[in-house]
């Protein structure tokens, strides 16, 4: 690719992921909340693949589960001591329970943005491909309730206008 078409290219297509700065990192979100949905993990399936962890539809109690988005972000390990801070080393050990669609795993592993991203197509996601809408907060479980009773198919969420 000639010089000049490459520095024109988006900045994901051409800055490596260690390289980035952090707003370019924080950008390469979509802002699906997929992350945030509380997983479950079967210590009997292989490690470090994604039949180990099992999706289900309640999502952590920071999560805003209309909007999708983390109520308090910046501190959200104030409130969420395990919420996962991504960044490449984690990204490299964690990436398999991570979302197929997920932008950080895809460049991770070579593969482009999904065109519904938001960097491509510059929409805000819609209930196709974030839980927005749909999950449930854990706050809103009552106690008897069972993760297991809420377990989704992994990475497949409900249809768009599911509640």
């Amino acid at each position: 690719m000639n010089q000049k078409y490459a520095d024109m290219a988006p900045y994901w297509q051409r800055v490596p992921l260690a390289e980035m700065t952090p707003e370019q990192w924080e950008g390469l979100c979509d802002g699906c909340g997929r992350c945030c949905l509380l997983k479950l993990e079967d210590l009997d399936a292989q490690p470090n693949t994604p039949e180990r962890f099992l999706y289900s539809g309640v999502a952590c109690k920071l999560l805003d589960c209309q909007t999708g988005q983390c109520r308090d972000y910046e501190n959200r390990l104030n409130f969420v001591p395990d919420c996962v801070v991504l960044d490449v080393p984690t990204l490299e050990k964690q990436k398999h329970w991570m979302p197929e669609t997920c932008a950080y795993r895809r460049l991770a592993e070579g593969r482009s943005l999904p065109s519904w991203h938001p960097l491509i197509s510059g929409q805000v996601l819609d209930g196709e491909y974030s839980v927005a809408g749909w999950a449930v907060s854990e706050t809103d479980m009552g106690e008897e309730q069972d993760l297991v009773n809420f377990l989704i198919e992994p990475f497949h969420l409900p249809p768009q206008g599911h509640g």
